[in-house]
């Protein structure tokens, strides 16, 4: 009897110890989501024409993001690169998100999708309006959620 007692009295300590392991990890995630007052920041950041004011929300390195032209951007590098010199044809340049934006979370990585509509203006004066798909994946890192995949697109029409 006292050898069971004591098995028992061992399995305890073992669950209640996972317990808190389980919940010490699960404050490691907690904190805010991103959400879509942080998508449409994002997007703001992205209407100045300029990618540094948007660096602090990317991971650096080598990741894969896919905007309207050309085929992918191998690293983050790479990307605020492209679309700078992209960008660089555009007297003015505006995003907005619209209604259906939708973000989900899974522990430390969160997705989001949405439609945004494009208004712009090219040097030459021509106008741009397009509405777009954009799909962002973020992890979180250090505390801080930032982005290590994104997909832009435009649909044919």
């Amino acid at each position: 009897m006292r050898k069971n007692a004591l098995v028992f009295a061992v399995a305890v300590a073992f669950t209640l110890a996972a317990g808190a392991a389980a919940k010490k990890s699960d404050a490691k995630t907690s904190g805010p989501t991103p959400d879509k007052a942080l998508l449409q920041k994002l997007l703001d950041g992205w209407n100045t024409m300029d990618p540094a004011n948007v660096a602090q929300y990317y991971e650096q390195g080598p990741h894969t993001f896919f905007d309207i032209a050309p085929l992918k951007y191998s690293s983050w590098d790479e990307y605020a690169s492209g679309v700078k010199k992209l960008l660089a044809d555009y007297k003015t340049f505006k995003l907005t998100l619209n209604d259906d934006a939708d973000v989900h979370q899974h522990g430390d990585v969160a997705w989001s999708t949405a439609t945004l509509k494009e208004e712009a203006t090219l040097k030459n004066g021509k106008r741009e309006m397009a509405n777009m798909r954009w799909t962002v994946v973020w992890q979180k890192q250090d505390g801080k959620w930032l982005i290590v995949h994104e997909h832009t697109s435009e649909p044919l029409q």
